[in-house]
């Protein structure tokens, strides 16, 4: 934030945040970085979700501190990774998915656009979930479905993808978003919405290996006493 023609950095982590984890580790050198890292790990835990449901649902989450420094460190480094691999969703290594029509390398592929122009894509028959029909040209198969164990908002990551990544019309305003033209014009890039929705599945994997190695929560102080950061 700009002050007197000066940047200055300005934590959301609080003095009684931060002093609040150093007194229950004695001894460890903890930053802001490592408690903002620690939250999110820890927001990510199942246990933490599935413990505290109810008071999820009702108020803003506290964050209890786990029993052994070794476990606050786990949650850190799991936050660290999580944070890299979220906020840098659109370079990572697309997955390497089977397409039903073959290897898309091996294709002539005259007119990029047309050929990876998106209008709606649509899970397999039955709501087959390994299949998505990406468009006429592109077929996926094999989609792992654990990839949908990664939900946001109440809904998979991939699912996400599907709904933006299409050609839309709001109901209220009549303003169609296309997001062909985001690829072509902004992005520069026809296949976006492909290889996006391949990173996506990607990231979905990832954040479950990562999410599923997290240690048991194992607090150290009781829930009503947990830190509002």
């Amino acid at each position: 934030r700009e002050h007197s023609g000066r940047l200055r950095k300005y934590y959301g982590i609080t003095d009684a945040g931060l002093k609040h984890f150093q007194v229950a580790y004695p001894g460890e050198a903890i930053s802001r970085d490592d408690i903002f890292y620690y939250t999110y790990g820890l927001l990510h835990s199942e246990d933490y979700r599935r413990r505290f449901a109810d008071n999820l649902t009702k108020e803003l989450p506290r964050i209890p501190c786990v029993k052994k420094p070794a476990d606050f460190w786990a949650f850190v480094q799991a936050g660290r990774a999580l944070g890299d691999l979220h906020v840098g969703y659109e370079t990572v290594e697309p997955y390497p998915v089977t397409i039903k029509q073959g290897d898309l390398s091996l294709a002539s592929i005259d007119d990029p656009k047309q050929f990876f122009r998106i209008e709606k894509m649509a899970f397999g028959k039955g709501k087959d979930r390994s299949v998505i029909h990406y468009n006429a040209n592109i077929t996926l198969i094999d989609v792992p479905l654990a990839a949908y164990d990664y939900v946001v908002n109440g809904k998979p990551a991939i699912d996400w993808v599907m709904e933006r990544q299409a050609i839309r019309q709001d109901k209220d305003s009549g303003i169609i978003n296309d997001a062909n033209d985001y690829a072509n014009e902004t992005v520069g890039d026809p296949r976006y919405p492909f290889d996006l929705l391949r990173r996506v599945i990607t990231v979905s994997l990832e954040t479950i290996k990562i999410v599923r190695a997290l240690p048991p929560l194992e607090m150290q102080n009781r829930w009503e006493s947990a830190q509002r950061l």
